[in-house]
């Protein structure tokens, strides 16, 4: 055995020339706390998570933990989270980049080998970068990583916080456009001068460490500029200063032990007070190898020992013992006692305790801030309550007789409830934005639980009478749940800046910020930054990273190997035997690491004068302030969070409106449209249902087939019932036998009849979950709730059945009845959907298919302006069509940037003008003059006064956007007319007029206007002779331009080969048979993943076929043969076998998929025996073997991992560049 004098820590004395660690049995046992630690939050710099750190130090018994992340504080709610959670206190602080006028980088790196050299040297009088050093090389610079030298500053108590909020603001706004332009969000655009630092140093502690202008000076035997750099620091924060001491065991530079005991030295010399610190960046030495990724990925360079900052793997979260023996060991460098060592481990943990911030009287959790009621009344002696009181009672009036006496029991208590949390301004607040933005004529409709509160519909935020309904209060607010509610409101998307605009408009930047939101690491990011790291072809990682669907980075390989399009190809291949091994584990380490922070897209803070002092903000990519915190740190910190959400249905229903009193005048009213109109419900039981709000899916599409809604409440139950809760405890079965009379409704127990009635027994809403619980134990509403709540966990939900046995049966209910409905509860509580939210979803989804069914070129126009459903627009151009809707094409007289309806000469018939905005490459501003700029007279007329590009121009040419000019959409196809012009002689026009010369000024356009006759003589093209463009050409174009195959289908230049082969097209499915085969073909427009009761992946395809929608379900037995042509090819012929579910309802179970290019191909050579023996031929579906990867959530419900998400490549219903494709397409290689 080896001696203990000897032992060696592998993982941390791997660099040549490392001290040995110090025997373990001589460590003292003295009190420690890491004060400098970056979590992943310093984003691609730290490889551990804030409750893996913590997590770590209560097994160390560490009782302090500091967090100071770089440039910023994007974790520090969650790791306050995660002490409390572990029982440590927590210390929050920022290593802030500098921006010193004697400094602007370090000239040697952490491993201590000098850093590229500049164009001149550096002045060995003074520590200062020569002029331009931070220039990138593509700007003439010499300087390809401009790093920024860093102190790590503390804060200690509330004013600290507060300081550190308001500087982390100053630096990040003062960066200003630079922040903007960083589309990979770096951190090192970050860096405070010392003027801010200064301004705002009150309560905060300074260290100054390895990377810090002092120690950099240091580890050059350079004391005299130590001295110098120090100076400004020691006359800001005095006895607030500290010198930390830090030794990776580095060979050289900052981080080895000689210059640690150098530092330790000098600040003892000068008095000042010096402190061990590890520089943490990982809780676990094995994780350096994931830093080397962070940084090559941060910094832009390859994976190599050149570039690497780290000496070794040191760097770890380390225990109380080994930070001892590294004190020793430095104190013993330094000529020191082994007293000096503890006297470094014991002034970090003193400074620890001054720092420890307490989470509720420091950060502010646990209280509530809103806007001052003055600002949002304009009274500051206002009575909140008295004039949240007055606005309801002054609403109650459209409640008559009864109603209005239960109106007024129920705003009594919900008045009640908001009076005693003090949320009365709260409500106050969103009902001023809801009220601002209705009048600016900005279509608004509230969301969520907060449909079912009777003052938010009285004051105006919700539509929906929460009375008519059935909806509770106590699933949105009751007084045992004190956090602020959540209020959404969705706005027209198009219009959604508009309102942020408002918001901060009224009541100011010092009360508003966005929401932040962290994207992580998943697996298509993770394989490219390590593919990067690795300098792999570009070209290869890319397709790599298209090859898997967007699941987590720590599933990579598992999805390799469970998911047969790519365990099949040569990736999953290499992957099984092995040789891949190291780029997977390095893909896998990044998992959930932060990597970038965005603007949440609909979260808005609305706080009083003090948010600056809770949370740092910043400028977003868009220019709007942002907090630090994401939407639930937020909520922690008991700031008010408003999620306006831009809802695209919510714009195509305005631009309808729109164009209908644009072409008609008429002005609808939407919101005052009746809730019962027959033709409305009509067209849901139709399931023509393309472009209606959530009711378009293919689920969806056959399940209102089944149900035939027939009143709102009607809809408020089919959204609820497409939900994983029912799916799950399979009552959507039960519910349409009964619904449908094919059995009685079967009711858990009498008593709960009257809660249960509308859906015919089965458990549907949260809020039905409640009234059980109410009903079964006597508790209150508001207790039911929390009951519900408490079920989302295995712990809880044993917590929640321990109560609810003994409440039962003392009520007086049987056993066997109390297990039953505990069964319901239990599979259902955590995964069901609240009323109160169906029925604001269901109020879009009726406004919809009003306007479907009454106006469909209008509502359809809307869509494909907007879109905002799942289907591709050429899809729902099709769907015009089968509504008598004419599709007229791109013309650069009519098209404009959306598209418009136009009425036929002397016929009440409408058609949809295509859009100026689907032209690839056409910019915003070349649409608007277009538009302004027109009529034009021919083609040079547009050319000079519309001033477009070349490319833009023969691509308006390719798509018809002139035909109308030149009469050329009323020519025969394909054919030579002598003296007829065509679109090949207008694109030899187009060119020989971007050889003719600059374009006219517009004055001298404007006057050429005038002499219009003269203009279009002079402009006529010399027609050549060239045949027309045929059909193939123009939808080869089409497509090429718009994304759209506009003048024929494409299943149309197949339909010989598919009627020869029996193709059964949308329009005849209803009359198949059930357990027909049959083959079904179109254009891919849809792949959805959804999660299924089994918890296997099924794979749900939706083709178009020229006359509707073709649904086919694909489960895992037929995925496997199938599965690269199912998400690799465009145009398909599908094989399966029907079911019929009702009268309006039929599913495919799919067998086999076929590229129909490859088909055709067959049929072309060998006939249509040839095409039948290869269907004859090609596998069966088998039921896999083995075991699979489930998901099981606290509710018991399967899901597969490879649900619900998107699948490989970019768009798996974008046309191929070539419109005969042939490629199997394989998503893997």
């Amino acid at each position: 055995m080896r001696s203990p004098s000897t032992t060696r820590c592998a993982a941390c004395c791997t660099s040549t020339g490392s001290s040995p660690c110090r025997p373990r049995g001589e460590a003292r046992a003295v009190d420690f706390a890491h004060l400098h630690v970056a979590s992943a939050y310093s984003l691609r710099y730290g490889a551990s998570m804030p409750d893996a750190l913590v997590a770590r130090a209560a097994e160390h018994g560490q009782r302090v933990l500091a967090l100071t992340d770089r440039d910023g504080v994007y974790g520090a709610v969650r790791f306050v989270r995660a002490c409390a959670q572990a029982g440590l206190d927590c210390v929050l602080g920022v290593d802030l980049a500098l921006d010193l006028p004697h400094v602007d980088r370090p000239y040697v790196d952490g491993v201590g080998r000098p850093l590229p050299p500049v164009s001149r040297p550096p002045d060995e009088g003074a520590l200062r970068a020569p002029e331009g050093a931070l220039r990138v090389p593509v700007r003439g610079g010499a300087w390809v990583d401009p790093r920024h030298p860093r102190a790590v500053l503390l804060a200690r108590g509330k004013r600290g916080w507060a300081s550190l909020c308001r500087l982390l603001t100053a630096v990040h706004e003062a960066r200003g456009d630079d922040a903007r332009s960083d589309a990979r969000g770096d951190a090192r655009a970050v860096a405070a001068t010392f003027e801010q630092i200064a301004a705002h140093s009150e309560g905060v502690v300074a260290l100054l460490g390895p990377a810090s202008p002092v120690v950099e000076a240091l580890a050059r035997r350079r004391p005299d500029l130590a001295d110098a750099a120090i100076g400004p620091w020691r006359e800001v924060f005095g006895d607030r200063l500290h010198i930390e001491v830090v030794s990776h065991r580095a060979p050289s530079g900052p981080l080895a032990t000689a210059t640690a005991a150098r530092t330790l030295g000098w600040a003892r010399e000068r008095s000042i007070v010096p402190v061990l610190a590890h520089a943490v960046r990982y809780v676990e030495p094995r994780q350096a190898r994931v830093v080397d990724v962070l940084d090559a990925s941060r910094r832009l360079v390859a994976l190599d020992e050149r570039h690497r900052d780290r000496p070794n793997a040191q760097g770890f979260l380390a225990s109380t013992p080994f930070m001892a023996e590294l004190a020793d060991e430095i104190a013993r460098a330094a000529g020191a006692d082994r007293r000096t060592g503890r006297d470094l481990l014991g002034a970090a943990a003193r400074l620890a305790g001054e720092c420890t911030l307490d989470p509720a009287a420091d950060l502010g959790i646990g209280e509530v801030f809103v806007p001052e009621l003055e600002v949002v009344v304009g009274d500051a002696r206002a009575d909140a309550d008295a004039i949240l009181r007055s606005r309801c009672e002054g609403a109650l009036d459209r409640y008559h007789g009864a109603d209005r006496i239960d109106a007024r029991h129920r705003l009594e208590s919900e008045l009640r409830t908001i009076s005693t949390l003090g949320f009365a301004t709260y409500f106050l607040t969103v009902a001023e934005v809801v009220d601002l933005t209705r009048a600016r004529g900005i279509r608004v409709a509230a969301r969520g639980s907060g449909a079912g509160s009777l003052v938010n519909h009285l004051l105006g935020i919700s539509g929906i009478d929460p009375m008519s309904h059935g909806l509770l209060m106590e699933r949105f607010l009751t007084t045992l749940r004190r956090q602020l509610p959540d209020i959404d409101i969705d706005v027209e998307s198009a219009r959604r800046l508009e309102v942020y605009d408002m918001i901060l408009e009224r009541f100011g930047t010092e009360r508003v910020a966005c929401v932040s939101m962290m994207e992580t690491y998943r697996v298509r990011h993770a394989i490219r930054d390590v593919g990067a790291a690795l300098s792999l072809p570009p070209g290869e990682i890319d397709a790599l990273a298209k090859a898997f669907p967007h699941v987590r980075a720590r599933d990579a390989r598992s999805a390799l190997r469970d998911l047969p399009e790519l365990r099949d190809s040569g990736l999953g291949h290499m992957t099984a035997r092995g040789e891949l091994d190291h780029f997977w584990a390095l893909v896998e380490a990044l998992d959930r690491l932060p990597r970038h922070v965005a603007m949440h897209p609909c979260g808005v803070l609305l706080s009083d004068a003090t948010l600056r002092d809770r949370t740092p903000v910043e400028p977003s990519a868009q220019g709007y302030p942002m907090s630090a915190f994401d939407k639930d740190d937020v909520e922690e910190l008991g700031l008010l969070k408003l999620d306006v959400l831009g809802v695209r249905m919510q714009s195509a229903l305005a631009h309808a409106v729109a164009e209908l009193e644009r072409i008609d005048g008429e002005r609808i009213h939407l919101d005052a449209v009746p809730l019962d109109d027959p033709g409305a419900y009509a067209l849901v039981q139709s399931t023509r249902t393309l472009g209606c709000f959530q009711i378009e899916s293919p689920g969806q599409r056959e399940l209102i087939g089944k149900f035939a809604p027939e009143t709102f409440n009607d809809l408020i139950i089919d959204i609820s019932l497409f939900r994983p809760g029912p799916v799950k405890s399979d009552m959507v079965t039960p519910f349409l036998k009964a619904r449908q009379g094919w059995s009685e409704a079967v009711y858990l127990h009498d008593d709960l009849r009257p809660i249960l009635a509308e859906t015919y027994g089965v458990v549907v809403f949260h809020e039905q979950v409640l009234r059980i619980v109410v009903t079964m134990t006597g508790c209150s509403l508001a207790e039911a709730d929390e009951t519900r709540r408490s079920m989302g966990s295995p712990g809880g939900q044993d917590d929640v059945r321990a109560w609810f046995y003994p409440a039962a049966l003392a009520r007086g209910y049987d056993l066997v009845t109390v297990e039953r409905v505990w069964e319901v509860l239990r599979a259902f509580a955590s995964f069901g959907f609240c009323k109160a939210h169906a029925a604001a979803f269901a109020l879009p989804t009726y406004q919809s298919a009003w306007f479907k069914a009454h106006h469909p070129a209008a509502f359809l126009a809307g869509i494909l302006t907007h879109d905002p459903g799942m289907y591709p627009k050429r899809l729902i151009l099709d769907d015009a069509r089968h509504f008598g809707i004419a599709v007229l094409g791109l013309d650069v007289n009519g098209s404009g940037a959306t598209y418009t309806i136009e009425k036929a000469p002397g016929d009440s018939s409408y058609g949809i003008r295509l859009s100026l905005a689907d032209v690839k490459g056409m910019s915003g501003a070349e649409m608007e003059r277009i538009v302004e700029r027109r009529p034009y007279a021919s083609l040079p007329d547009f050319w000079h006064r519309a001033a477009v590009s070349q490319p833009i121009v023969e691509r308006l040419v390719l798509a018809g956007a002139f035909d109308s000019l030149y009469a050329i959409d009323r020519q025969p196809l394909g054919l030579r007319r002598r003296g007829r012009v065509t679109r090949r002689d207008l694109l030899l026009q187009a060119a020989d007029l971007a050889r003719g010369g600059p374009r006219r000024t517009r004055a001298e356009s404007e006057v050429e206007q005038l002499t219009f006759d003269a203009l279009a003589v002079d402009a006529s093209p010399v027609a050549s002779g060239l045949p027309e463009m045929g059909a193939a050409e123009r939808v080869r174009a089409e497509l090429e331009v718009l994304g759209l195959d506009v003048s024929h289908h494409m299943v149309d230049f197949y339909a010989p080969m598919l009627d020869a082969l029996g193709v059964v097209r949308s329009r005849d499915l209803l009359a198949c048979r059930s357990k027909a085969e049959i083959l079904v073909a179109g254009v891919k427009v849809a792949v959805q993943t959804p999660p299924v009761r089994s918890g296997r992946r099924v794979v749900f395809l939706t083709l178009d076929d020229a006359t509707g929608p073709v649904d086919a379900a694909f489960f895992d037995d037929a995925q496997g043969p199938y599965a690269s042509t199912m998400f690799g090819s465009w145009l398909l012929l599908v094989r399966g076998e029907t079911r019929r579910t009702g009268p309006r309802g039929i599913s495919m179970r799919a067998t086999g998929a076929w590229e129909l290019s490859q088909v055709h191909d067959l049929w072309s050579s060998g006939g249509v025996d040839a095409v039948r023996k290869m269907l004859a031929q090609s596998p069966r579906p088998e039921q896999p073997t083995g075991p699979h990867r489930v998901l099981v959530h606290a509710s018991g419900f399967r899901q597969s991992p490879y649900a619900d998400i998107r699948p490989a490549g970019e768009d798996p219903t974008k046309a191929p560049a070539k419109l005969w494709h042939s490629s199997p397409g394989s998503s893997g290689w």
